[in-house]
């Protein structure tokens, strides 16, 4: 048996040998066909359509073709050696059918277990180093759900890419300078004269009675920008005095409040279970942007708009207009991408690049690569933006009932206190981190059970349940394996039962499922959707509960070891799975 190839791409070459050997093969070379699973297991393990691609072009019956390619299977040594066929069969207008023997199937728990941590690996893109950014939530202000959103996608993302065998480098890019920090630093100001407070006495707080006061004082700034206009211009004052660094008492105010929102910040990547590798800031983006915006403006990319601002016209590309450096002479958001890109590439040499952000950005974004494929082709080539959608309450837009951003501490305090009420009167060590890791868990496993783009529902009722396609059911269900682990691991003194002849009909539906664990990682790791993972973890989670309900490892005083091997096995996939998620898998619940 190959324990490091899968089945579906041992059957793929021995298709390709079998239309070889059929004398079948059309002038056009091999047809497009895929193997894959039947939706219906009474279907067979695998199917492929080659022979009705095949007839097609021959103009042949698809089922004599079918029937032919069979013969040639059959044949195949090679294949034999490789896995254990129980039947080929031809069905419906020509699909031929694969079942692999109940031996093969049985053996893989044991892999699962030998490989360990490295099973379901493989080598896409080893020798490649990928950059990740994502979450960037900017200083002064708070971090919300729409940075939890971007957080639980791109470690995901990261992750899955790790299983290719990838160097991934998480990066983060915040935005350290500009008006929002000028109106929390105008803030600070404020609320210190009015409190009779100074910086020195502040800093002494403990960080979230800080982190309170910064965002206190940005909601007094945002507020006092829009009603007076003198205000206003005092703002326009310090923004441009935290650009140049030109006002020592302003300095000294901007300095401690970025340090505090970084730190604090820190707290939340800890709780989602992310470390970043690089820290990329618009303050050294924004001069380099400069220098790129000047570059792209001498090669005639972009042009000089009114008032002197540069900008590109994306209208004869199907985009809009952006602006990339304002009339003042500062790089915007847009230049100061451009002047990242070529930061991150020089800091990093990386092979590609992937931008998680928010929906709400993709046009900017179209735009931003339109300049990037003029400019730096090779980096717009390696550079990929995904976008996601945005967390909803049932009733619509997800809003605090003040009207004010819901931030991600309290969404995660919100659903923490939902799984406490429900583990009321459970008594276990280390309940308050349980509870975290599985408040944690359900908002990511919500968030990543859909293809990435679509808009998500927040009902912690519901994401909390041990019941039904949700985090803490797959979480519960490795708990369960992990009790059943704990209690019959030690066999030493204990009567033993081996394995019988035949597999009961939970134990086969079990190992159908648990032996694709490689191909989805691999093809979720490939067209980067942690939601392929998300469904088939759900799915090996219910039939293992089938399974334990059915089938009990100890029977008659005697533990059943073959049995004991595929829980430890389905622990071992479900908890990989999971932290290819950048969920928890907690040991007890």
């Amino acid at each position: 048996m190959n324990t490091n190839t899968q089945p579906a791409k041992l059957i793929t070459e021995a298709l390709g040998r079998a239309l070889a050997a059929s004398g079948l093969m059309p002038e056009s070379g091999v047809p497009d066909f895929e193997v894959a699973h039947p939706k219906d297991e009474a279907h067979g393990d695998y199917a492929t359509n080659l022979a009705l691609l095949l007839a097609r072009k021959i103009e042949k019956n698809p089922r004599e073709v079918a029937e032919l390619l069979i013969t040639s299977l059959q044949n195949d040594i090679e294949l034999a050696n490789l896995i254990d066929i129980e039947k080929l069969s031809v069905a419906g207008p020509g699909f031929i059918n694969f079942w692999m023997k109940q031996e093969y199937l049985a053996k893989t728990p044991l892999i699962i277990n030998e490989k360990g941590e490295e099973w379901g690996k493989n080598e896409g893109l080893t020798g490649k180093t990928v950059v990740v950014e994502y979450t960037d939530p900017n200083p002064f202000k708070e971090m919300h759900i729409g940075h939890l959103m971007s957080n639980t996608i791109g470690e995901a993302i990261a992750r899955l890419i790790e299983t290719r065998g990838a160097k991934v480098i998480r990066a983060n890019y915040q935005g350290d300078v500009g008006l929002h920090v000028a109106k929390a630093v105008w803030g600070m100001k404020q609320k210190l004269s009015e409190e009779g407070l100074n910086i020195g006495e502040v800093e002494k707080w403990e960080l979230k009675k800080r982190q309170k006061f910064l965002g206190d004082a940005y909601a007094l700034g945002a507020t006092e920008y829009e009603e007076d206009e003198t205000t206003k211009a005092e703002m326009h004052t310090i923004n441009k005095q935290i650009y140049e660094r030109s006002d020592q008492s302003i300095n000294a105010l901007y300095d401690m409040g970025r340090m505090w929102s970084l730190d604090y910040f820190e707290t939340i990547y800890a709780r989602l279970g992310t470390k970043f590798d690089q820290y990329f800031f618009e303050s050294e983006a924004g001069p380099v942007g400069l220098e790129v915006v000047e570059e792209a403006l001498k090669n005639g990319i972009l042009e000089l708009g009114e008032e002197g601002a540069v900008v590109y016209r994306g209208e004869k590309d199907g985009l809009h207009t952006r602006v990339f450096r304002n009339k003042l002479g500062l790089a915007t958001y847009e230049g100061k991408e451009l002047g990242l890109a070529k930061t991150k590439y020089e800091r990093t040499k990386y092979d590609l690049s992937y931008i998680v952000t928010a929906n709400e950005i993709t046009e900017y974004f179209k735009v931003l690569l339109a300049v990037m494929k003029q400019l730096y082709p090779e980096l717009a080539e390696k550079t990929t933006h995904i976008a996601h959608g945005v967390m909803k309450l049932p009733t619509g837009k997800m809003s605090s009932r003040t009207g004010k951003v819901v931030t991600a501490e309290g969404l995660l305090n919100d659903l923490k206190l939902v799984v406490l009420q429900k583990m009321e009167g459970r008594e276990m060590e280390n309940k308050e981190r349980v509870a975290d890791c599985v408040a944690v868990g359900a908002l990511k496993y919500t968030v990543l059970r859909q293809a990435i783009g679509g808009d998500i529902v927040y009902e912690p009722e519901k994401m909390t349940n041990l019941e039904g396609a949700t985090g803490p059911f797959v979480q519960y269900s490795f708990a369960r394996a992990s009790s059943i682990i704990r209690k019959f691991g030690g066999v030493e003194g204990r009567q033993v039962s081996e394995q019988s002849k035949e597999l009961v009909v939970e134990e086969l539906s079990l190992l159908k499922w648990l032996y694709r664990y490689p191909e989805v990682i691999e093809e979720a790791g490939r067209s980067l959707s942690p939601h392929m993972l998300v469904t088939y973890l759900t799915e090996l989670a219910a039939r293992f509960n089938t399974f334990y309900q059915a089938c009990r490892v100890e029977e008659e005083g005697k533990v059943n070891l073959y049995r004991l091997e595929l829980t430890k096995s389905v622990a071992n996939a479900l908890k990989s799975g999971l932290n290819t998620l950048g969920i928890v898998a907690p040991e007890e619940m």
